[in-house]
């Protein structure tokens, strides 16, 4: 029996249901375009076979083990790592039971249309993941991994993934990334700017983080010129392995368009870890704004994804490090925060800068409004609690009527766990098309209109936004 319904996520009209399954059938096959994301370059870069099935869908995706957790399931019981290097469940199989057993949990859930969808097309299971079923199940995706077929790249491939982009410190060596470039293999990863840990006054070794670039940019970050002409010089090292955007997720959307002196003078503070809550967050809104008038020089899109209070549980952040499920969504200001970077730069039509958000009462109030009118903006998918069918469809409701569908960017996955990737876009086409069809059913958009639209959501618009 097979484990997903071939009409998953389309409407229950049966005339709407068919023009939704038609649009999707156009767009099923086309290229995937992972322009954002967290997989790892070493993946690609070395080729090894992915170790075993618990290390492949458990341990390492902060949707599976947090949903486990909140159910009073130990992380060191999911072999999730810790930062004292002390016990953690070391057995793969007694990890992938404990999830088979609790995979109820998942019902309803994104995961578990993600979860299903890997299992039976990347790895041909058809029967349910549960305590009976663990073993079998175990057995036969070890196996698959141990073959040259399930390795990353053969998978990259049978994917039909056109890009991805990974994610780095703007302080790490992109050596795997190099490694990739000079192993001739065609397989189109990039990577991103990600500067964060030298953007952000208040993140752990900043002054540290900062000298660090100025060694490798080969500039004296003591002083703010120096400071500039560092970003400058790894963002042009990140361009020679493919980057064609930033990244920053700072914890509110303020920005800030200050004075170079006082600008300057923050700067001072922050080296000697003088700041103020207040001062640190003037100096990371100033900083998108540099960030924004250095894409207008180099290219680089420029991605902000704000909103996140990270980290919420200072004993598991203690135990365990960061990214391990507790960053929980908050209420965010778009219109008074992104004002003095949109004075500065929005008008600009060569610039493109992609909002995101886990505040879904902005979308109508807020973010729509905005991109429907400043040439710089765009914005991101539906993103992280929201990468799901009702956070989709919400999305496409509540900001088309304003934004319409050009100043969007069609859909990123946003993933660390490989065999998602293509569940993820499938998700994303089918709800698309399922809008869609609803639009030509309603007498709003014409039908020979539909298909092009399809298209363009599920490839060409992000392809254009992020110049892959």
């Amino acid at each position: 029996m097979a484990l997903l319904d071939e009409n998953r996520l389309f409407p229950t009209d049966p005339v709407v249901r068919g023009l939704a399954r038609e649009l999707y059938e156009g767009v099923k096959h086309l290229p995937i375009i992972s322009p954002h994301g967290h997989t790892d370059p070493r993946w690609y870069a070395e080729n090894d076979a992915f170790p075993d099935p618990a290390k492949l869908f458990v341990t390492p995706d902060h949707y599976v083990f947090r949903m486990l957790h909140s159910q009073g399931i130990a992380l060191e019981d999911l072999g999730v790592p810790r930062v004292d290097g002390g016990p953690t469940e070391q057995d793969p199989r007694k990890i992938w039971s404990l999830f088979a057993s609790n995979y109820h949990l998942f019902r309803g859930t994104p995961s578990r249309i993600w979860i299903d969808h890997a299992l039976q097309e990347v790895f041909g299971v058809t029967e349910r993941l549960s305590a009976g079923s663990a073993n079998a199940i175990y057995d036969h995706i070890d196996d698959c991994l141990k073959q040259d077929a399930f390795r990353p790249r053969a998978l990259f491939e049978r994917f039909n993934i056109e890009a991805i982009s990974t994610t780095e410190s703007a302080i790490d060596d992109l050596k795997w990334h190099k490694m990739i470039r000079d192993s001739g293999w065609s397989g189109n990863v990039v990577t991103a700017y990600r500067p964060d840990s030298v953007i952000d006054p208040e993140f752990d070794g900043f002054a540290d983080n900062v000298a660090k670039m100025g060694d490798m940019a080969g500039e004296d970050t003591t002083c703010w010129s120096g400071y500039l002409a560092a970003h400058r010089n790894r963002r042009a090292y990140f361009k020679q392995f493919g980057a064609t955007s930033s990244d920053h997720g700072h914890a509110s959307a303020r920005t800030e368009d200050l004075p170079q002196d006082e600008a300057a003078q923050l700067f001072d503070r922050a080296l000697q870890g003088k700041c103020s809550a207040e001062e640190a967050d003037r100096f990371r809104g100033h900083m998108l704004t540099e960030m924004a008038r250095m894409s207008l020089d180099d290219g680089l899109v420029l991605q902000i994804h704000p909103g996140a209070v990270r980290n919420h549980a200072a004993g598991v952040m203690a135990r365990f490090g960061c990214d391990k499920g507790y960053d929980i969504p908050m209420r965010t200001d778009y219109v008074t925060a992104l004002r003095p970077l949109l004075n500065a730069v929005g008008g600009e039509a060569g610039l493109t800068i992609i909002l995101f958000t886990l505040d879904e009462t902005s979308y109508a109030r807020e973010l729509a409004p905005l991109a429907g009118v400043y040439p710089a903006l765009r914005l991101g998918p539906p993103w992280w609690f929201h990468d799901s069918y009702e956070g989709m469809m919400r999305f496409r409701e509540m900001a088309t009527e304003t934004a319409g569908f050009y100043n969007t960017v069609g859909f990123n996955d946003d993933t660390r766990a490989f065999c998602s990737i293509p569940a993820r876009h499938d998700v994303a086409r089918r709800v698309d098309c399922s809008f869609l069809a609803t639009l030509v059913a309603t007498g709003r958009l014409d039908r020979d209109e539909a298909p092009e639209v399809a298209y363009d959501l599920s490839y060409r618009l992000a392809k254009q936004a992020y110049k892959l």
